[in-house]
Order: structure tokens, then C-alpha cells, then sequence
């Protein structure tokens, strides 16, 4: 059994460390995270909000518990180490430089990860994977020369992630500098934990991805016939989005096997077919920079989207497997209906019926929720439960365990963001999924009668 909590340095700082961490123990968790900066609070609209907007519809989140006094804030962050500049020497991505925030509660990191230690609890240390400077999520973004492009030759704006073309040198060799510099910076952590190894599909346009140079570049290797693949993912594109019958979403809705579906396209469109294989290699070749400049005394554990949003993220999960100490399968169920919604929104140029194409999707991505309307997928309000079904949450890490075919363990990850019942409904089905093994985004959510809730299923289970 493990069960892990993520602490992002804000709470470590804000409550102090004993407190924090005679928390997690009270929860029974066995494990946490954090990550490598500190933070300090900002006047209203200066900075980056704190909980994270994802894209403007996340804006709806509030903290369950107060930091620095309230629920959402504005703030600004600075590294918590001294970068070794020798590592990043002829880069285009530096390290951001320490300054006073630094200098005053770098040190706090540290601490925290040695009072953990000292308890007996694993160490993880989450960073993003490819979006530098990699430090916190949403924070950062790569040069206009690496973003992943679309099959029409341009970036998607406002995405909710930032990630890169994962394809590009620069992004690679960078990553591995940063692994390099943090195995130095942190040696006693268990494990690396990198976000978003993948291009993650939050956006329709993004389904796409990529067609940057540096993919592109990737696919000739391969010997894939890039014009093709181009040619082809246009003309999926412009099915998708002015060429669907309600006939053929209700036989997705019959039969929503993605196995099935994907045949079918790759019998129709070799070029999207093509598509799929270079998005698969690109997250292995991240994933594997990044092991190859780990310590072998410090494991990997890739945090994903679940199956089968992974299709379209190109996350290979069995050829992943052997670059990983733990895969992390992503149950973050309130981004779900927020995803459908941008996709169905994009695809409602072909007049079908609204309860079809809502319908349709929540059938192929097996999101086991209730929606029979595009305006039903809404990123839900921090008292509302999530729509997504148990069975559906399960299924989604049955079928990443069956991926692996038991080479690595696979980690479920549920969030505490939501109401207090609704977390535990959630995280009991994600500790069930996967045996024991349970990591629950993040502290900043989970107010004392959640930490006691989740106590009570972790007790229950030992």
C-alpha cells in the first residue's frame, strides 16, 4: 500500500512543516510530493492566480484550505535552489534566476523533504516535463520555435497546458539538464515525478498535434510520408467538424470500443494512422531523456491522462513501462466534461443534434457521466460532485494495468478538489483501482474533513 499527498512549498511555508506533515500522518499517507520553488502572496491581479485557472474555466476553484488567509490569491514564485548554470551552459532555456524570495525560504523545500525522510515517508519531487522552466504548473511556456503546431501550420492559443513540441532539441536537452541539476540540488527523493509527458488533449486543435519542424523532422526519420500525414489529418479535421450525421454518433454511442474506432481511421486514414505512431514515440523519447539523466538511486514516475485519452496524447503506457519506477494514471475528473465540451463545441459546425454529439463523446472517452448536452459539460462548481461514474474511474486503471502487463505498478491520482463526500466517492474507487496505490492532487483541496475522510479509507484497507 502507498498513499501519497501532494504539497505544493506554499503549505509548507504558510503552515509550517510539522503541521503539514503531523497532517498526512493523521491521513494516514505513506507518501508526498512537493515541488521545487516557494512562493509568496501578490496584490489582486499581479502575478499568476493561485488555485490555477486551467484555461479560465478552472476560475470557479477555491481552496479548501485558506493559504495565507484566503481561498484564491494572487502570487509569485522563485526556484527554492541554486541552479547549477554549468548544466544549462549554451541552452536556449535557462533556469529562472534565485532572488530574494530565494534567499529568504529556498531553504524551506529542503526542510520539508528531510522532515519527511526523518518520519519514514517517500519523497517524490514534481516538475512539468516539457515546460520550462519546469517548475510549477502553468507557469512558463517554451519560445515561439518550439510550440507544437497543428496539421495547418499553427500553434493553438490558449491552451490549458503549455507544454512544447516534445520533439524539440532544445526542450529535450533542457529536461535533461534539469533532471541533472535536481538529483544534485535533492539527492534524498525516492522519485522524479514529471507532468504532462504527453501533448495533452484539453483542446480539439490539439488532437492534431504535431506538425512543428522538430516533429516533423521525427516522422521522416521514422520514414513516415509526412505530406500524407498532413493531407489526411486535415481531412479528419474537416469531418469532424462540419462532416458528422447523427446516424454515425449514434453508432458510436452503440459501440464506442476505441479499438474499433481506431481501425477504422486507420483503414481511411493512413495518414492519420501514421499521426498516431509519431505521437507515441515522442513522449517514450522525452520520458526516456529524462531517465537517462537520472541517478539510478532516484526512480521516474510519468503522470499521464487516463485511457483512452492517451490515444490522442501519444502516452504509451507498455512502451513507457520499462523507462519507469511508477506510472501515475491521472483521475482529474472535473477537467473531463471541460475537455468534451471543447470538443463537441468545435464539432457542432455539422449540425447534428446537440444530445447526439454529447452523448457520442462521453460514450468514446468512457467518462461514465450523465451529460445528454454539450451545455451539461461544464467544469463543475467546487460544491457540485463530478459526473464521472465509478465504473468508468475503475475501468480507466484496469486498463492501464492491463497495459503495463504488470512490469511497473500504475499509481491512480484523484483530486481533492470537490465536495467532501464526493472526494471520498472518488478516492475510494481510485485506491480500489489500484490496489493500494493512491495519490490524491493536492493539499491546498483538502480541508481536515477530507483528510479524515481519506484516513478512513486508507485504514479501512489495511
Amino acid at each position: 500500500m502507498e498513499f501519497g499527498i501532494t504539497v505544493l512549498p506554499e503549505w509548507a511555508q504558510a503552515e509550517g512543516i510539522e503541521r503539514v506533515l503531523d497532517n498526512l500522518q493523521a491521513a494516514g499517507a505513506t507518501a508526498v510530493a512537493t515541488s521545487p520553488y516557494v512562493m509568496e502572496p501578490m496584490a489582486d491581479g499581479a502575478g499568476s492566480r493561485e488555485p490555477p485557472a486551467d484555461g479560465g474555466a478552472g476560475k470557479v476553484r477555491l481552496l479548501d484550505r485558506p493559504l495565507w488567509g484566503r481561498r484564491s490569491l494572487h502570487v509569485r514564485t522563485a526556484p527554492s535552489f541554486i541552479p547549477d548554470r554549468a548544466l544549462y551552459e549554451g541552452l536556449a532555456y535557462q533556469p529562472p534566476a534565485p532572488d530574494s524570495l530565494t534567499e529568504r525560504e529556498g531553504h524551506v523545500v529542503a526542510d520539508f523533504i528531510a522532515a519527511a525522510k526523518a518520519r519514514g515517508l517517500k519523497v517524490h519531487l514534481q516538475v512539468q516535463s516539457a515546460i520550462p522552466p519546469g517548475y510549477r504548473v502553468q507557469f512558463g511556456g517554451p519560445r515561439p520555435e518550439d510550440q507544437p503546431l497543428g496539421p495547418d501550420g499553427a500553434p493553438v492559443p490558449d491552451r490549458v497546458d503549455l507544454n512544447a513540441s516534445l520533439a524539440a532539441p532544445e526542450i529535450l536537452a533542457y529536461a535533461a539538464a534539469l533532471a541533472k541539476d535536481l538529483a544534485r540540488a535533492y539527492p534524498q527523493i525516492d522519485v522524479l515525478r514529471i507532468d504532462w509527458p504527453e501533448m495533452p488533449p484539453y483542446q480539439f486543435d490539439a488532437l492534431f498535434f504535431d506538425f512543428s519542424p522538430h516533429a516533423v523532422a521525427v516522422a521522416m526519420e521514422m520514414g513516415i510520408d509526412v505530406a500524407r500525414m498532413r493531407r489526411d489529418a486535415l481531412a479528419l479535421k474537416a469531418i469532424l467538424t462540419g462532416g458528422l450525421t447523427d446516424g454515425g454518433l449514434e453508432e458510436v454511442v452503440a459501440d464506442p470500443s476505441p479499438v474499433r474506432w481506431y481501425a477504422l481511421l486507420a483503414e481511411r486514414f493512413a495518414g492519420v494512422a501514421d499521426l498516431l505512431v509519431l505521437k507515441r514515440r515522442l513522449p517514450h523519447d522525452l520520458v526516456a531523456r529524462w531517465r537517462e539523466a537520472l541517478p539510478a538511486s532516484i526512480g521516474l514516475l510519468p503522470q499521464a491522462f487516463p485511457p483512452p485519452f492517451t490515444i490522442v496524447s501519444g502516452f504509451d503506457f507498455a512502451a513507457i513501462a520499462p523507462l519507469a519506477t511508477e506510472i501515475g494514471v491521472k483521475l482529474y475528473t472535473m477537467h473531463w466534461p471541460m475537455i468534451l465540451r471543447d470538443w463537441g463545441t468545435a464539432m457542432s459546425g455539422s449540425a447534428v443534434s446537440d444530445r447526439a454529439l454529447a452523448m457520442a463523446l462521453v460514450a468514446l472517452t468512457g467518462t461514465g457521466s450523465g451529460e445528454t448536452s454539450l451545455d451539461a459539460l461544464v467544469y463543475p462548481e467546487p460544491d457540485v460532485p463530478h459526473s464521472a461514474g465509478d465504473a468508468a474511474m475503475a475501468g480507466k486503471i484496469a486498463a492501464a494495468r492491463r497495459a503495463v502487463a504488470g512490469r511497473v505498478p500504475i499509481a491512480a491520482f484523484a483530486h481533492g478538489y470537490g465536495p467532501v463526500d464526493d472526494v471520498a466517492r472518488r478516492a475510494r474507487v481510485a485506491f480500489e483501482a489500484a490496489e493500494g496505490r493512491m495519490w490524491i492532487n493536492r493539499y491546498g483541496y483538502l480541508s481536515d474533513e477530507k483528510l479524515a475522510a481519506l484516513g478512513a479509507i486508507v485504514r479501512n484497507e489495511r
